[in-house]
């Protein structure tokens, strides 16, 4: 389930990006490309601020062309991150199964603690 959600998430992240895009395109406005100055530097923003407040006083001072490509750059990072955790969970659903398997287990695993128990 949880793979799931991630992925109904990334795919609501790509729709809103493509959004942004649409505008940029709309309003003629240049797409920062990913090897850019700017994107390099929202890169290095990223690595070193977490918080939405932080982004949220930028945005108060630059023109819209600015704030649709910040938005962008934004969804791309957590697209990676999202990416990050889909791949690490799909290793974990392959080691140690889906939620019915693990239930089961531990409902085996009862059974017999409970087994040893009464001896």
């Amino acid at each position: 389930m949880e793979i799931k959600l991630v992925n109904v998430a990334k795919a609501s992240l790509h729709e809103l990006m493509a959004d942004y895009e649409d505008y940029l395109r709309v309003k003629e406005h240049r797409i920062w490309e990913d090897n850019s100055v700017e994107v390099t530097k929202m890169k290095e923003l990223c690595r070193k601020h977490n918080d939405s407040a932080f982004f949220m006083n930028i945005v108060k001072t630059r023109p819209p062309e600015t704030i649709a490509n910040i938005a962008i750059s934004l969804i791309k990072q957590t697209d990676y991150l999202l990416f990050k955790q889909l791949k690490t969970l799909g290793e974990q659903f392959l080691n140690e199964g889906g939620f019915k398997e693990r239930m089961t287990r531990m409902r085996i695993e009862r059974r017999n603690g409970d087994r040893t128990k009464q001896r």
